[in-house]
């Protein structure tokens, strides 16, 4: 409550009474004293005099005033004079307080001293008449909406050949005629007939149009905002304050991923990473150099059923007897080949491989060269046909790392291939993808044409088992 009382004080002090109306005509009349230039052998005395003004707007309007007054001659045959003046003003206004209005004006006028005998007679009064240039400041206070108390002090030098300055100090009173309440339904110091933005909430700073202005564009305007500085394209609150849900330190709005485990790592975009691909996010993986295609908890780490050393996932041969000798691939050295190789896929009914050649793959890399797409968009849409298929990758690489990392890295390039199928619409239920490491190689590893060879992806379709 105290808080929006402060916001709406300036408000207050800034809308006097009179400014709350609009004004057109003021009529009024003053009493005044009249102190004339020496030059003019004329002694002080009182005046009175009328006003007609209109308001061009709320601070700016014109004025004609007539002013008489009867002051003493000290010429030797002089008398009372009769004075009048004629003046054209323009009128600024300024509010103060709440119920009076500051004024400052400026003008011209004509000034007459009584008439002039056909025959000039030395030591007469002062006769005749000249033009002004006026200036003077006033104050208005308000005793009712449309009865004001005025006053004002004025100086007028004369534009003839005879140079003269006079003073005038004046009281009156004010009747403003056909003035109507000038509106602010919404409080913002701006005028409803000239307000763009009617409703504004309470306590908004606004423009000179009193529209709200957001200088950090988060929709909360400023003088609501808590947070006035906030991040571009951030999501905020009702204050202005902006907010991470998820607590990973990217704000939202800004967050592409807002459902990130606590303690997950995120690069710029708020997304987890997942350095070892194993599905669980680091900061979270406790062991975050898994093997690809190993079988991991929810810590992140690999399970060996048979302990063997070859982690499950990544194990052909997953039951290894206690302390058995094993290869690369999980399964007991001295097996025979096809033992090694037995498992459901192989038990498949498939049709001949595709092959993606060594020259799709760079050595020791793992990403499509452009080269495979259009054989792979052709697997894609034959694939979507036959919704009664499956298809087994089999990933290979030279023989050049050791057992483990040639099959890491096979499995890598089978992986890849699966990946762009499922991105072609396949169901990643249909497909499956396996590496096969080094152990069927197509020609001896002596040369580096034979290890392009031997680094090849196979792809074969099935009938669904």
């Amino acid at each position: 409550m105290l808080r929006s009382t402060l916001l709406l004080l300036p408000s207050l002090l800034a809308l006097p009474l009179e400014a709350q109306r609009e004004y057109r005509l003021e009529l009024s009349g003053t009493v005044g004293y009249h102190a004339f230039d020496s030059k003019l052998e004329l002694g002080s005395a009182p005046g009175a005099g009328i006003r007609a003004g209109y308001w061009l707007n709320e601070r700016f309007g014109v004025e004609l005033e007539g002013l008489v007054a009867h002051p003493t001659s000290s010429a030797p045959l002089g008398g009372s004079v009769s004075t009048s003046a004629v003046g054209l003003w323009g009128l600024a206004n300024f509010p103060i307080g709440l119920r009076s209005l500051f004024l400052l004006k400026a003008g011209y006028g004509h000034q007459s001293y009584g008439s002039c005998p056909d025959v000039s007679i030395p030591g007469a009064s002062l006769c005749g008449s000249t033009s002004v240039i006026q200036a003077g400041a006033g104050f208005r206070q308000s005793i009712k909406p449309t009865v004001m108390l005025r006053y004002d002090v004025t100086l007028s030098s004369s534009v003839g050949d005879v140079k003269f300055t006079n003073a005038l100090a004046q009281a009156g009173v004010v009747v403003m005629i056909g003035s109507r309440p000038l509106i602010d339904s919404d409080g913002d110091r701006v005028y409803d007939r000239h307000d763009d933005c009617p409703a504004t909430p309470l306590g908004s700073l606004t423009d000179k149009h009193g529209c709200p202005t957001d200088r950090d564009g988060d929709g909360v305007p400023d003088g609501l905002d808590r947070c006035p500085n906030t991040v571009s394209k951030a999501a905020v609150d009702g204050a202005g304050c902006t907010q991470d849900s998820d607590n990973d330190g990217v704000l939202d709005g800004l967050d592409e991923c807002t459902d990130t485990p606590p303690g997950g790592i995120v690069d710029l975009r708020g997304c987890a990473t997942d350095q070892d691909g194993d599905g669980v996010v680091d900061g979270v993986d406790r062991c975050s150099d898994t093997p690809t295609g190993s079988t991991v908890d929810a810590l992140g780490c690999p399970s060996d059923a048979d302990a063997d050393g070859i982690p499950d996932g990544l194990d052909v041969c997953p039951e290894t007897p206690p302390g058995a000798a094993v290869d690369g691939t999980g399964c007991h050295v001295g097996a025979p080949a096809r033992a090694r190789d037995t498992t459901a896929l192989d038990s498949m009914d498939l049709v001949p491989a595709l092959v993606l050649p060594g020259t799709v793959w760079g050595a020791r890399r793992a990403i499509l060269d452009s080269t495979a797409f259009p054989m792979l968009d052709s697997l894609a849409r034959a694939l979507k046909a036959d919704t009664s298929t499956v298809v087994v990758i089999h990933g290979y690489a030279q023989d050049r790392l050791v057992p483990a990392d040639n099959t890491r890295l096979s499995a890598q390039r089978a992986e890849a291939v699966g990946r762009y199928l499922v991105r072609r619409g396949v169901p990643v239920t249909r497909i499956t993808a396996v590496g096969r490491g080094s152990l069927e190689l197509i020609v001896p590893d002596t040369s580096e044409v034979a290890r392009r060879i031997n680094r090849r992806v196979e792809i074969r379709v099935a009938p669904k088992p």
